[in-house]
Parts: C-alpha cells; structure tokens; sequence
C-alpha cells in the first residue's frame, strides 16, 4: 500500500515540474517577443566645424644663447631673471683688468713701433742720398730699404695688437644681442667664465612674437595638400589657429600657421608646423607647451550621438532599426567615422545613409535582433 502512494507522489511532483518548466520557457519566451521601447532618429547630413587637437612646444621668434668672448671672472650682473632688455643693454661685466693692461700694453708697443719706423725711415733717406753721391753700395741702399719696409710691418703688427686688445676689452662688457626677456642666470659674481662654459650665461628671447612648434601625420598633411593643390597651398589655406595654454585655458590671441617643414620625421610619421602668435602682454614663455587648435569644416556629413555608437576597440557600431516579418528589429551596423568628432557625436564617413533609421541611446545595451518598439 506504502508502495502504491509513493509512487502516485513521485509522478504527481514529475508532473509538476513538466508543467512549472513548460511556463517557465513560455514566459521567456514571450518576454524575447516582446518589443523594447527605444529611442530613434532618422540620420541627416549636416555640416560641422569639428576642433582638432595638436601637442605643440612654444619658443621666442629668438632664443639667443649669451656665451663670453673671453675668460675671467664675473664682476657684476646689470640684470634680473624675466627683466625686458634691448638690444645693445649691458648684461654682464667681466673683470677688466687684465684686458685693460693688454691694450695698454699694445698701445705701448705701437708707438715703440711708430718711433723704430721713423729712425727706419731716416736711415733709408739718408743711404739713399749718399747712394745718389756714390759714397754706398747698391747693398748698402737695398739693406737700408729691408730695415724701413720691417720697421713698417711692425707698426702694422702693432695697431693689429691694439685693435684685438680693445676688442678683448670691449668683450668683458657683455651686451645683448637683440630685444628680449632675460631667461636664467646660473652664474653670480665671482664666477669663472668664458667662451667653453658648458651653460651659457643666459638667454635673451624675443618674445613679442612666438614660434608655436606642433606636428600632424603624414596622411593628415597629405590631405590638406590634395585638397589645397600645394604644400604652400595648403598652410595659405589653413585658418587662423588659437591655443590652448598648460593649465587648459585658452589663449586670447589667435594665431597663423607659417611654414611647414618638407621632411618627415620617420621615427614618427610626422610632419612639423610652424605658427606665429603675437604675445603683447608676455602671457607665453619660451620652453612652455600647450595645443594647437585648428577648425576643420566637415560638410555634408551623416552625425550620430556618441551614445549611438558602441564601440569595440577600434570598432564601431550603430544598430539600424529595419523592418523583417512586419516587425521592427535591431540589425548591427559597422560604420566608419572621421578622425575629428565633438565628443558628443560622430561625423560618419560609411555605413550608413541619409534616412536610415537608428536606435540613438543606450547602444551598448542594444542586441542583436532585439524587436524595436
């Protein structure tokens, strides 16, 4: 009889679990049917100015490293680390002592030279009269002759002497070379210096106009080539570039692209440029950095919100919203966008055309298939 209930209850559980199972997979199942609401939007071309981003290195029109044209000791500092300076301005001065002692030296050697070339001279006048009277030889007349031409090369030696001993002088006076800011003086008073220092006194940069240094890619320059006719063409046409300063501000001043460099740097594939921006109230410093900002006009082109696109790495993906056994259903779509975007959309060069419809938020939470409402 024990026998005959147990085995009423263990078919009676079976038949339970059978039917608990078989909702179970209805329920999913109809949940898998059932049509998510999404948000869509039909794709239209539009034109975008889309900024693009260089890392650049800002420098003075002029950097011009100060190095003494002779030794000595450091005996006075006529300026201060950041003071404005023009051209011509006494930086430094060396001691002078021995250089003064040098051209007083020449200068007394000049006219000692001065006083042998005149009793020469004497000498030659006088054997030449008595050559004339036949009282010397012709020996006698050339020897006297040597004597004054030597005596004449040592007055030439000598103001050679004079001239490089006051420019010796002239040199302990160190002035600068253009108008500028005075960079760093590692040196102070009583230091040794002289033309081998390993660090130049200073430098004097010219900052009322800086050079802003950046790099592009190579197939980034190329287009702009094509696009331009020429690689004169091409920096004619580039647009005024502003830039954004280290601590992420932007500077006030725009600036032009100049020149751009004819060698690729293999190492990285790069090309250098070169912008000019005016600097009138010293905001930039030569040895800065920051980044170059240059508008590029994106026409005709399909955008997208970036939470429109799921990405994969390199991949991209939106999922159009197309109609399959009169319903509507997800289909992933991989599409190709331009280099430059806004960071809240992408410019969509394939994949995709105008009208297409597509699911606009929360792709990455998109399947595959998933119905559409």
């Amino acid at each position: 009889m024990k026998s005959k209930i147990s085995t009423i209850a263990l078919m009676a559980i079976a038949l339970g679990i059978v039917l608990l199972t078989s909702c179970k997979g209805k329920q999913q199942q109809g949940m898998a049917n059932t049509p998510i609401e999404y948000k869509t939007i039909k794709v239209k071309a539009e034109d975008r100015t889309v900024d693009t981003k260089y890392s650049a290195t800002i420098r003075g029109r002029q950097d011009i490293q100060v190095v003494p044209q002779v030794s000595g000791t450091l005996q006075r500092l006529c300026v201060t680390e950041g003071q404005q300076v023009s051209k011509g301005q006494t930086l430094f001065i060396i001691d002078q002592v021995p250089y003064q002692a040098q051209l007083t030296t020449a200068r007394a050697n000049l006219e000692a030279a001065k006083a042998a070339e005149a009793t020469a001279k004497l000498s030659y006048e006088s054997t030449k009269n008595l050559h004339e009277q036949q009282v010397v030889s012709d020996f006698d007349l050339q020897t006297a002759n040597n004597a004054y031409a030597q005596a004449k090369a040592a007055v030439a030696q000598a103001n050679a002497a004079v001239t490089n001993a006051a420019n010796s002088l002239s040199y302990t006076v160190v002035k600068s070379p253009a108008n500028g800011v005075v960079g760093t003086l590692p040196y102070r008073v009583g230091a040794l210096v002289g033309p081998s220092i390993p660090t130049p006194l200073t430098t004097v940069s010219d900052n009322h106009q800086m050079y802003v240094y950046f790099s592009m890619t190579e197939s980034q320059l190329l287009e702009k080539i094509r696009e331009a006719g020429s690689a004169a063409a091409a920096v004619k046409a580039m647009p005024p570039v502003r830039l954004q300063l280290v601590d992420g501000s932007e500077y006030e001043e725009t600036g032009v692209v100049e020149t751009v460099s004819g060698v690729v740097d293999q190492s990285t594939g790069s090309v250098s440029l070169r912008a000019v921006f005016n600097n009138p109230k010293g905001l930039l410093h030569s040895g800065s950095t920051g980044n170059v900002i240059i508008p590029v006009e994106m026409k005709d082109h399909i955008v997208v919100p970036a939470a429109a696109v799921k990405q994969l790495q390199t991949v991209h993906q939106v999922f159009k919203v197309v109609e399959k056994d009169g319903q509507r259903v997800a289909e992933g779509t991989n599409i190709q966008v331009a280099p430059y975007n806004t960071g809240k959309e992408f410019l969509v060069l394939s994949g995709l055309h105008v009208g297409d419809e597509i699911i606009a938020d929360g792709a990455g939470m998109v399947k595959e298939g998933a119905l559409v409402k």
